[in-house]
């Protein structure tokens, strides 16, 4: 009879160990992205617009059975400011459950400007599902058909990588769930990410080359004689301005950084050499005044010859760095 009782024990307890180990074991949803086009990139505004097929494959339930899934109001984009409606496609295969979902997501985005315009940047798209933790629910990336369309994807730049992969989202808090007894609670999240660079030669000769025009125009006074007051000084007091006006020009399409960026760097390296061929033409014209021609036109000489390499050796400098790192 006691032989009897405990095998009974031990049957029920490897049915109850069964049923609860089985109850753990949260559901494996496949989920892939075919990203159509990034684009309306706001440097300004810091988002972009993504547009992209997400699809999710995983085992159907009987009615009752599991959780219920519905991903199209269940899905939330964590780093997007806004999600458009998706249009769904829904099917069962074979036992399984595939959704798909047309995507247009316009996210939120900390530029890297440091070396605009030959900047790199990393675009990050994370997905969850918000009603399931990963006790009930457990993303896994298909690797396989998750890609980009080459010819559509982006406008002015190129992809330099692309990858899916998932995690788990940590929250320290149990959104006040009154049947929870837990600080923590942990979301299966499917990540989708691209290295994009720009195509940059184009736009840098846009954008600068009003700032190299009008340093330029500031070292022509150097032609002028030393004596000269109203070009040597009117010319690259003009240039400065124009100068100033063209930084005004760019800073108004990037986001407001404490960070000295290239942009910064280069228009401070001409504001510089204008004051260079200012100091040069004040110290050429007082040599002149004093009856000291040949030096006057020395200094004149010498000082264009430092002014011009010294500003265009540190012009190739900054703009390599931002080129190779």
């Amino acid at each position: 009879m006691v032989k009897t009782g405990f095998a009974l024990f031990l049957l029920l307890a490897v049915f109850t160990s069964g049923r609860v180990s089985a109850k753990s074991v949260p559901d494996t949803v496949k989920v892939g992205v075919y990203i159509v086009s990034v684009h309306d990139i706001n440097f300004r505004d810091k988002e972009y617009t993504v547009r992209f097929w997400l699809w999710f494959v995983y085992k159907a339930h009987k009615p009752g059975e599991g959780p219920k899934f519905d991903f199209p109001d269940q899905i939330d984009i964590t780093n997007a400011k806004e999600i458009d409606q998706p249009k769904v496609i829904a099917d069962t295969v074979d036992g399984k459950v595939w959704v798909q979902m047309r995507m247009k997501c316009t996210m939120k985005e900390n530029w890297k400007v440091h070396d605009f315009p030959f900047d790199e940047q990393h675009l990050k798209v994370i997905l969850e599902n918000t009603e399931f933790d990963n006790t009930e629910l457990v993303f896994v990336a298909d690797t396989v058909d998750s890609r980009f369309d080459n010819l559509e994807v982006l406008d002015s730049w190129k992809v330099d990588g692309f990858k899916v992969s998932t995690r788990d989202n940590f929250y320290k808090t149990g959104f006040g769930e009154p049947r929870l007894n837990r600080e923590n609670n942990a979301f299966s999240a499917f990540v989708f990410e691209m290295d994009i660079a720009r195509h940059a030669l184009g736009l840098f000769a846009k954008i600068f080359i009003g700032m190299y025009i009008a340093f330029l125009i500031a070292l022509v006074s150097f032609f002028s004689d030393p004596g000269e007051l109203e070009p040597r000084f009117g010319l690259p007091v003009g240039g400065l301005f124009a100068a100033v006006g063209n930084k005004y020009i760019i800073d108004s399409l990037l986001p407001e950084s404490s960070q000295f960026s290239l942009v910064d760097t280069l228009h401070s390296l001409t504001f510089f050499g204008i004051f260079g061929i200012l100091t040069v033409s004040a110290i050429a014209l007082k040599l002149h005044n004093s009856n000291n021609i040949i030096a006057s036109h020395r200094v004149n000489r010498i000082g264009a010859i430092i002014v011009l390499t010294a500003y265009f050796a540190a012009n190739a400098y900054f703009i390599t760095v931002a080129v190779t790192t």
